[in-house]
């Protein structure tokens, strides 16, 4: 089991702005996502304000998000960064495994990846990692910077009241399969 201690509320900006996005999508009838919970078991508990302090997790998680897109099955995972270098050490091998079986399904797997330092936010399809997962196995670059990146993929933020509009990036993955 891991443990794990509160750390603020990381990726909690991205995820918020994804869920309304999301919420948005549902409203609209274009899209069905679901935030996937982590499933944890509280240890330590403040009781003045009833937070939870230590916690472990009970299993391994999958990806952040999955739903389905007209039809579609699709999941996500949402990351942020602060530097314009993306750490693949935030992706977990087993998250790789899910999203690479999900393909493997006929569904679609992408990151949404926030680098705050530019306000940036990107839309990366699965086949897109894994090159740079395969670099990093075979003993290469740990990390991929945002310019070794397609920049077709970049989200364009804040269009018609959507906060991340990345279904408009979803069809330009399934253009170019």
């Amino acid at each position: 089991m891991t443990a794990w201690k509160t750390r603020g509320l990381r990726g909690s900006v991205l995820e918020d702005l994804i869920n309304r996005t999301n919420e948005r999508y549902r409203e609209e009838g274009l899209a069905l996502i679901q935030k996937v919970p982590t499933p944890i078991t509280p240890m330590e508990i403040d009781k003045q304000t009833r937070h939870i302090t230590l916690a472990y997790f009970d299993q391994k998680s999958t990806v952040d998000y999955i739903g389905a897109v007209q039809g579609l099955p699709v999941c996500f995972d949402a990351k942020e960064c602060a530097e314009e270098s993306f750490a693949l050490r935030n992706i977990h091998a087993h998250q790789y495994a899910f999203m690479r079986e999900f393909e493997q399904q006929e569904g679609i797997a992408f990151l949404l990846i926030a680098f705050t330092r530019s306000d940036t936010y990107y839309y990366l399809p699965f086949r897109g990692l894994v090159p740079f997962w395969e670099r990093a196995q075979a003993g290469g670059r740990k990390s991929f910077r945002r310019s070794e990146l397609d920049p077709a993929y970049i989200i364009p933020t804040h269009q018609d009241g959507v906060l991340i509009p990345w279904l408009e990036l979803l069809q330009r993955d399934l253009d170019e399969r």
